[in-house]
């Protein structure tokens, strides 16, 4: 798995709105990955995960109200959303990732594809 640039350029070329990148943890076993990235201030309903072929990309926009009356005085999250952007390998089957978002980590399981699965090979007798 790759991590792409994730100022790039969509497939119009036109350039991609600037985004922050946020940090991600991959942890890999025997049956495929595990990633957990750190998305903080994203609803639900603001997180958008996408596969198209071998790219995974995963978008959130950043809803930090500021109370009635009140604005802020410093200002250290600039950007609204987060983006990142990774290659799948072809080990992976990306037809079954699962995820989950909870606290403002996402956690996205990505199982390895049956043929990259270990397997025991019978032996016969003979």
């Amino acid at each position: 798995m790759n991590d792409t640039n994730p100022v790039a350029r969509n497939t119009a070329n036109a350039p991609v709105e600037a985004a922050l990148t946020p940090p991600v943890d991959v942890i890999e076993d025997a049956a495929g990955i595990t990633l957990y990235a750190d998305l903080p201030g994203v609803p639900k309903e603001k997180l958008s995960l996408h596969v198209e072929a071998d790219t995974l990309t995963i978008e959130g926009e950043v809803a930090l109200p500021t109370p009635e009356g009140m604005e802020a005085t410093h200002v250290e999250v600039t950007l609204p959303r987060y983006r990142r952007v990774f290659t799948l390998s072809k080990e992976l089957d990306a037809g079954k990732v699962g995820a989950e978002f909870a606290h403002g980590v996402l956690k996205l399981r990505i199982p390895k594809a049956e043929h990259a699965q270990p397997r025991r090979i019978q032996v016969a007798v003979g």
